[in-house]
């Protein structure tokens, strides 16, 4: 009777059990040395703690707990040397090009970019009229996966990991020599023409921002002030 309680007891605290079975099948795995290596690579991805406009709020929120993307195995580093993936988080212009460049040739190989929001793909709404935008950051980098968007949610970051994850899943050590991460620039250039000048401070200029023209005051029937007339009186002097 003791014997059923405590098989009891056990069942309760442990309902599904382990045991350790002595089956060949159930106790050796076998691989390949690829998918070694590519599981253990998809799985410790190191983004590189790194934005440059509003598309980093959205990377940010993935740190917290509500997406907690370190279930990826994702460590945000902050030391190029030490992150292996560049998540490109913003409008990139001319300025920040150069650094942004830097940045990705100090990470070591293998080494991989997602372009983050439509700033990062196309220049988003800065493409039109901005003379500091650049107009796709693959015009600068090797771009593995897009996420359009402005900006794209957080999940879309994760399904963006996903498929990263799935594309180093495919990859060869054989083959690594002979396809490298150089020389994938898609994008064609932009020509831009340099228009009239805008803002060449005439409108600030004008006689009817100073006073109202005699034509109005008339129509509006209302007599025009004292400061004004002595403004006028004192612009025929001059």
């Amino acid at each position: 009777m003791s014997s059923n309680n405590s098989f009891d007891k056990e069942s309760i605290i442990a309902p599904i059990g382990y045991k350790v079975t002595n089956q060949l099948s159930e106790n050796v795995i076998l691989t390949t040395l690829d998918d070694l290596y590519n599981w253990a690579r998809l799985s410790s991805l190191y983004p590189l703690l790194y934005g440059t406009a509003c598309c980093f709020i959205e990377f940010a929120a993935l740190i917290g707990s509500r997406f907690d993307f370190d279930r990826f195995g994702l460590l945000p580093r902050a030391s190029p040397r030490q992150a292996d993936l560049i998540i490109l988080a913003g409008t990139l212009n001319v300025k920040m090009s150069q650094p942004t460049m830097r940045l990705y040739e100090q990470m070591p190989e293998p080494k991989y970019v997602i372009a983050m929001g439509a700033c990062m793909i196309t220049g988003g709404m800065f493409s039109m009229d901005s003379p500091t935008a650049v107009r796709g950051a693959d015009k600068l980098l090797p771009i593995d996966v897009y996420i359009p968007g402005c900006p794209p949610r957080p999940e879309a970051i994760i399904d963006a990991i996903i498929k990263l994850r799935k594309k180093i899943a495919d990859e060869s050590i054989q083959e690594r020599d002979k396809f490298k991460q150089t020389h994938r620039f898609y994008s064609t250039t932009h020509n831009m023409k340099v228009g009239p000048q805008i803002l060449t401070g005439k409108y600030l200029r004008l006689p009817s921002l100073q006073q109202p023209p005699p034509e109005l005051a008339e129509a509006m029937g209302t007599p025009i002030p004292p400061a004004l007339q002595t403004a006028r009186k004192r612009v025929e002097i001059e």
